[in-house]
């Protein structure tokens, strides 16, 4: 593709270098200055710490042939030279993304991506397999990877760059033939316009719930990013779905009418366009009765925790109006698996005591997570909990509370200290915990909470999920919840055999 071509819908300004280069052939494009070759464009993104100008001496040297970035003024006073094509760009985001689509063209059917603080995994999960059920070839990329009709590869952002979620959306359409795609838009994500790139069909919002202040600053500036999903994503024809529960879905439902959006609601009210009339639970299936647009009918969900079948009820939604009939959605709920790192269950006790992993890392999140636990707990509700470092430290004792009110005994450990000093991030969780005791060390937690399980007791590890490393320092290092349970219950039957 010519660079002329790639710039066709933009409004750049040229700031330097010869005009000649339009008529070049582009051989890529990034944001990321260490994987520009020879003839890729570089996009000069500015970030909250250092702004992708000054990395413009590194792409010249590697080849580029041309680049972009929001100011004429951020070029360095010595190393580019002046023959070196610079454009100018006032949303250097947007024009990432604008880039990224023309770049890598795709062809599918149905796209849809759903927001809120949580939720967002195990809906897009979900989503993919009611596709896959009634016959679509169908994946979903977000927090955990991507999960396709060739199995999954894990470990990934929530929203990837434009760049790299282009290429994954291409590469998943030409390898696997999908036709279908779910998609994670997080607040960053939708902020920095990563998928602008995207013509999204249905778009869906979950709840809200404190999160990312460190980067948002404030939760009404939180809020708003989210709300770019009906304000702007969502293509004109598409159709928002919605849940009613949560305290805030006002402003997502205002802004999905007034962008003149179909709205599909959910939730227990009676207003709500699919109503919850009322959950019972048949070991660890829940049966939900609803009313509304599928008729009079019941859903039988295999999961456990009533917040997974609010998510299941979202991702059916989703599925029906992307043009799935009531019966292929039903006919799929039933057959439902939990999303990685997902309220998962990871392994019993010799004594049958579960032990279930959950990604729950904010205070609401862990409150849904142990409430959802507790119908199915006949003695005691064991927690191993942490909160992140370098994040918004207001949500440590608020963790500590949750895990206080909620659970029957909390043992506070390590979650990704990052830069801060793990013994003081520690000390505030413990603020609010009454009784529980604090566990230096992740794994040493994790047995610690094995240790304690009796017969009717539940262990819940909340906070990493699916992940596969500790941050620690600024270096990643090797830890997965699922594999420490997994170590620490083989250490227990080794030492009760013995």
């Amino acid at each position: 593709m010519l660079l002329r071509d790639l710039f066709a819908s933009l409004p750049l300004i040229q700031k330097q270098g010869d005009k000649a280069c339009l008529d070049q052939k582009v051989a890529g494009l990034n944001a990321d200055s260490r994987k520009i070759e020879t003839d890729f464009l570089f996009i000069g993104v500015p970030g909250s710490q250092v702004d992708g100008a000054r990395f413009l001496e590194q792409v010249i040297e590697k080849g580029a042939l041309a680049a972009i970035i929001s100011d004429a003024s951020d070029i360095p006073a010595e190393g580019v030279p002046a023959e070196f094509p610079i454009f100018c760009c006032a949303d250097v985001h947007g024009a990432l993304a604008t880039l990224a689509g023309a770049f890598y063209p795709i062809s599918y059917e149905k796209i849809a991506a759903v927001t809120g603080t949580n939720g967002k995994t195990s809906i897009a999960s979900f989503l993919r397999q009611i596709w896959a059920s009634a016959g679509k070839r169908a994946a979903n990329i977000g927090t955990i990877g991507v999960e396709g009709p060739n199995g999954a590869s894990y470990g990934g952002l929530t929203t990837p760059d434009p760049v790299g979620l282009l290429q994954s959306v291409q590469r998943l359409e030409e390898e696997q033939g999908v036709t279908h795609l779910a998609l994670e838009a997080s607040s960053h994500g939708l902020e920095q316009k990563r998928l602008d790139g995207l013509k999204v069909d249905v778009g869906a919002y979950t709840n809200l719930t404190r999160d990312h202040l460190d980067y948002h600053k404030t939760f009404e500036a939180y809020r708003d990013a989210k709300l770019q999903l009906f304000t702007r994503l969502v293509r004109k024809d598409g159709t928002a779905v919605i849940n009613l529960d949560d305290d805030h879905s006002s402003y997502f439902l205002d802004a999905a009418k007034a962008r003149g959006l179909t709205c599909l609601t959910l939730g227990e009210t009676t207003s709500a366009d699919l109503r919850i009339k009322s959950i019972s639970f048949d070991g660890e299936k829940q049966i939900v009765l609803l009313t509304g647009v599928w008729g009079n009918v019941e859903a039988h969900i295999p999961l456990v925790g009533t917040f997974q079948a609010s998510n299941a009820l979202v991702a059916g939604l989703m599925a029906y109006a992307s043009g799935l009939s009531v019966g292929e959605i039903l006919n799929a709920l039933s057959q439902l698996k939990g999303a990685c790192g997902r309220m998962e269950l990871v392994g019993r006790t010799g004594q049958g005591a579960p032990i279930y992993v959950d990604y729950s890392h904010t205070p609401d999140s862990l409150e849904t997570a142990l409430k959802a636990l507790r119908p199915f707990t006949k003695e005691r509700l064991i927690v191993v909990i942490g909160a992140g470092g370098d994040r918004d430290p207001g949500k440590r004792p608020m963790m500590g509370k949750a895990a206080n009110d909620y659970a029957d005994f909390a043992i506070v450990t390590d979650d990704n200290p990052r830069s801060e000093d793990p013994a003081l991030i520690r000390k505030a969780v413990m603020e609010t915990v009454e009784t529980g005791c604090e566990v230096a060390g992740r794994y040493d937690a994790i047995a610690k909470g094995v240790s304690m399980l009796q017969a009717g007791d539940i262990l819940l590890v909340a906070g990493k999920g699916h992940e596969q490393g500790q941050t620690v320092k600024g270096e990643v290092l090797p830890f997965s919840d699922h594999e420490a349970v997994q170590q620490v219950l083989k250490e227990h039957n080794e030492g009760a055999a013995s």
